[in-house]
């Protein structure tokens, strides 16, 4: 499996990020070709320490890194992609891997 994390820095608005979250983003998202599982956080997103600068974390799942790219790189995930300014303005880091059992 592949994985595309998106780690979402603590809004100004955080109730406008997750209204527009909720409702918008996660509904393009859902449209991306390839994608086996999509997670978000709930609650806080901590660290061992404590707390973290993250609002939300939501983990993407497809069958491989060349499925996840591809989706990406369809008209779907542009659409998705360009929505992030909509909401996101505190920035979000998006990582890709792939993933094996150990």
């Amino acid at each position: 499996m592949a994985k595309l994390v998106a780690l979402y820095k603590t809004p100004a608005n955080a109730e406008a990020f997750d209204a527009h979250y909720y409702s918008t983003h996660v509904p393009l998202a859902k449209q991306l070709p390839g994608l086996r599982r999509y997670e978000v956080s709930t609650g806080p997103v901590g660290t061992p320490q404590g707390a973290s600068p993250y609002h939300l974390a939501a983990i993407l799942s497809f069958d491989s890194l060349e499925a996840l790219k591809q989706g990406l790189g369809s008209p779907q995930g542009q659409a998705t992609a360009g929505d992030l300014a909509n909401f996101a303005q505190a920035g979000v880091e998006l990582l890709l891997f792939d993933t094996k059992e150990v």
